[in-house]
């Protein structure tokens, strides 16, 4: 992300950046085996059982998932068929496949210490009846601001809790984020982000539970340069998929990033949810959408 200063850029193309930005997050959010295609969240238990809607009879241990498929039943591993039983080998925190099946595919992950399944239908209705999530516009370069970023002598590792109760999530930070906004100064705490050197921000503001969603909205920011100058452009500010499911186990912020000002700027609350309920299993739709 260019460091432009907000007296150069040129306001007609940032808006156009954006909204083809936003566009492309939007497609990508609407996937046929995206988040808003997911029909539930189940936990692997412990004894094989059979789950609702998906093939075979499932179990977890210290080796992993494993899988024992039935008479007719059979899903495709990494682009081949495979029947009877099936092993998974032991999958990291915050890893996982995606494995097919007749109607859609299946997440097989572990999140939060636990092994979990997430099946994803393209037919699901809440994924057919969305339409769109409102944003701030248009957006404005008031909230594209320079920041320092400045790293810890060590990584620090941050617990964090999750959007499903129970579960929480560990993450090394390597430091943080220092900007201005309205004559005062605020810090973020920055997780590595999705591509090798860029950051990854999760916060709330005074906006969260009133035009944005309560529990996070997620920020990717640019690598810094060789001085630790970069770009905050809250402008891109994204919800994270458990403002839209209840079968999302997404990490909340830290208490450093709750920000006591209102950030107006990015996207605001989904118009739908779909909705589960909490079960011996995980938790399983009672509607599609409110």
């Amino acid at each position: 992300m260019s460091l432009t200063t907000d007296a150069a850029l040129d306001r007609a193309q940032f808006a156009r950046d954006w909204e083809e930005w936003h566009r492309d997050h939007e497609a990508r959010r609407a996937d046929p085996h995206g988040f808003l295609a997911v029909t539930a969240l189940f936990w692997i238990p412990e004894a094989a059982a059979s789950l609702p809607g998906i093939p075979g009879r499932w179990s977890t241990s210290v080796d992993g998932p494993l899988v024992e498929l039935g008479e007719g039943e059979s899903l495709v591993v990494d682009g081949v068929e495979v029947t009877g039983r099936h092993a998974f080998g032991p999958i990291p925190e915050r890893g996982g496949t995606t494995v097919g099946f007749d109607g859609g595919v299946i997440e097989v992950a572990r999140r939060g210490g636990r092994d979990i399944l997430r099946p994803r239908r393209p037919d699901f209705p809440y994924r057919a009846s969305y339409a769109r999530t409102p944003t701030y516009v248009p957006p404005n370069p008031r909230w594209r601001v320079e920041a320092r970023f400045v790293r810890y002598a060590a990584p620090r590792p941050y617990e964090v809790g999750a959007a499903v109760d129970g579960l929480s999530h560990v993450y090394e930070s390597p430091g943080y984020l220092e900007f201005a906004l309205r004559g005062e100064t605020f810090r973020l705490v920055a997780f590595p982000g999705h591509v090798p050197g860029t950051l990854t921000v999760l916060f709330t503001d005074a906006t969260s539970g009133l035009t944005t969603y309560a529990a996070n909205r997620s920020l990717a920011v640019s690598e810094p340069d060789a001085e630790g100058r970069t770009i905050v452009d809250f402008n891109r500010a994204v919800n994270l998929p458990c403002a839209y499911t209840d079968f999302a186990t997404c990490p909340l912020p830290p208490a450093e990033n709750r920000l006591p000002i209102g950030i107006e700027a990015g996207e605001k609350t989904p118009l739908a949810r779909a909705h589960g309920a909490v079960t011996a299993n995980g938790i399983e739709p009672v509607e599609a959408a409110s």
